[in-house]
């Protein structure tokens, strides 16, 4: 029998504490991973209260998940870029509602700087001069294949990884297609105007 590598028991150790709702690694996971939360929806047209409604959801959310495993993370880092990922999801989400489309001109999130899960910055120009009402009318126009993929990544929050295998590419392909699907809406927002 293999012994565990001292990294892989200290892993699973953090994850049984989770699991097992150790107070003190609760604690850390929250404070440590709070102030990046706030910068990125202070620097998305948030206020403090939002960061910490957005952070307190996606907490909750993370810890159900491991608790339920429903997200086995393999590391501490993994814990710290899942809860990343669902807060900028629901930031993204309260962006996109509505109410929120009707008071904020897109215009005003020209330092958008959402980072994807590879940690890119998403290069998202069209929002800069444009209402997200003008680019849903320019992903109307666009072809069924890249509407699918974007409507995948955004909007239901795949992996690339994940879509890689729905479309039978590698990732590597994928992330070219998504690439290539935002400057074909680029160019038809642009078009458009």
């Amino acid at each position: 029998m293999q012994e565990k590598s001292p990294i892989l028991a200290k892993n699973q150790g953090f994850i049984v504490a989770v699991q097992n709702n150790d107070t003190q690694v609760l604690k850390n996971l929250y404070v440590t991973n709070y102030p990046k939360i706030e910068i990125l929806v202070l620097k998305n047209n948030g206020s403090k209260d939002q960061a910490k409604d957005i952070y307190q959801d996606a907490f909750l959310a993370v810890w159900q998940n491991i608790k339920q495993n429903k997200f086995v993370p393999k590391s501490e880092s993994s814990i710290n870029g899942y809860l990343y990922t669902i807060a900028k999801n629901k930031w993204l989400d309260v962006l996109r509602s509505q109410g929120y489309k009707k008071t904020i001109v897109a215009s005003q999130l020209n330092h958008f700087e959402i980072k994807d899960e590879e940690n890119n910055n998403i290069d998202d120009d069209i929002l800069k001069d444009k209402r997200l009402e003008d680019v849903m009318l320019a992903f109307k126009n666009l072809g069924q294949a890249c509407k699918s993929l974007l409507r995948k990544f955004y909007f239901e929050k795949k992996s690339m990884n994940l879509i890689a295998e729905e479309l039978a590419l590698d990732s590597a392909s994928t992330r070219n297609k998504k690439y290539r699907c935002m400057q074909k809406l680029r160019e038809i927002a642009l078009k458009n105007n």
